[in-house]
């Protein structure tokens, strides 16, 4: 797999080394068992699989090289350029300005863009409307257009689906930027529709058997289907794609979930004219860093504790899965962990920042399962693992 130009201070010997190690014993990517490091009283598992994926290395070193090349230029990124608050401030202290925050919400107005200013689009993409909105102003993207490989791959299939004339159900957050430019290109293609979660995918499936009114459905998922949507005439045929930071068994599940629905609904035989398969929008990346977690749920250990952006979908997905077996603590970096006994941590569903006393229990040796979402670089990781052994004699 190709490198990537990304500056030092993202890296780490110790964590450089510890995949490495993995590395040159499971070259395949076979084994999801985690590292062990053990410094006596306090002993760690690492996830076989965690920290920058191929998408976040290609958009950093786009990023700097838009630096480097276009000195006295106005250089913009259109939003973070990935969910990571060093990597982003790091960007800004070297003279990028965000244009929108994740949102959507403008920190600088179109009108104020000129020609000559570069503007990078992040590793989710960006919208056709904004695309095109840039094009108009004369700004070319193209050189520096950071889009994941792995996010354009989603779009490539909602093209295959809409030139097949299925409709692209969207598994993915309405809110968030890849989901919102996965939206627009799919809407290109076909009709789509982007769902949460499995329980929105039950409701849906209510209206493709005609179990809800119809007038409901727009109601329900009001600003989250394209223009023109007709309940009656567009769920017939449907294919389910994905943001790829979701939880890979929960894309699974809803696919396979549709595809039993339309075979109840129209028989076996005929499936193939109802349903789409298309498992293979998961991202390499996501996939492996959920296996990865997966595999940590059968070691035993006192706590875990997840690295990452309190803005990232990936990272709490990870954080999703360790809490239904450990006390788990979501951290952004080591700052959060106090010099006394305490720990800042974040509530990702609730959205709250919450503060824990006597985080770290008595028993000797103590465990911590450690791991990091995909746009965490590793030295950030190395200064949580060292923070937390300075606790320990």
């Amino acid at each position: 797999m190709k490198s990537f130009q990304i500056p030092e201070y993202y890296k780490s010997p110790l964590i450089a080394e510890i995949k490495e190690k993995r590395k040159r014993e499971d070259p395949r990517k076979q084994d999801f068992a985690p590292s062990f490091v053990d410094f006596g009283n306090v002993r760690f598992y690492l996830a076989r699989h965690f920290g920058f994926c191929y998408g976040v290395e290609n958009a950093i070193e786009i990023a700097y090289k838009a630096l480097h090349e276009n000195e006295g230029k106005r250089i913009y990124l259109l939003s973070q350029m990935i969910h990571n608050p060093e990597v982003n401030a790091d960007l800004e202290a070297n003279g990028i300005k965000f244009i929108m925050d994740t949102e959507g919400n403008h920190f600088v107005q179109w009108d104020e863009l000129k020609p000559d200013d570069v503007v990078v689009i992040p590793a989710f993409g960006t919208t056709l409307e904004i695309e095109k909105l840039l094009a108009d102003k004369g700004i070319q993207t193209e050189k520096y257009n950071t889009t994941c490989p792995f996010v354009e791959k989603v779009w490539n299939r909602a093209q295959k689906l809409g030139s097949d004339k299925y409709t692209i159900l969207i598994h993915g957050k309405a809110k968030h930027e890849e989901t919102r430019a996965t939206f627009s290109h799919s809407n290109k293609y076909s009709h789509s529709v982007v769902l949460r979660d499995m329980e929105e995918a039950k409701s849906l499936a209510q209206y493709i058997n005609g179990e809800k009114p119809s007038s409901q459905f727009y109601e329900e998922f009001k600003g989250r289907y394209s223009e023109g949507f007709n309940v009656e005439k567009d769920l017939t045929k449907v294919g389910v794609i994905n943001q790829t930071t979701m939880l890979a068994t929960e894309t699974q599940a809803i696919a396979d979930f549709f595809k039993q629905t339309m075979a109840v609904k129209y028989g076996q035989a005929d499936l193939k004219n109802h349903f789409a398969d298309t498992r293979d929008t998961l991202c390499y990346a996501t996939n492996d860093n959920q296996e990865a977690t997966l595999a940590l749920m059968n070691v035993e250990a006192d706590m875990a504790i997840v690295v990452g952006g309190y803005n990232s979908s990936n990272t709490s997905h990870l954080v999703e899965l360790l809490e239904q077996k450990f006390k788990t603590y979501f951290i952004k970096n080591e700052t959060e962990i106090g010099d006394d006994n305490s720990i800042n941590h974040f509530d990702y569903p609730n959205k709250k920042m919450l503060h824990t006393n006597n985080f770290i229990g008595e028993k000797r040796p103590f465990t911590i399962i450690l791991t990091s979402g995909a746009s965490c670089p590793d030295a950030v990781m190395e200064r949580v693992m060292l923070k937390l052994k300075a606790k320990f004699e």
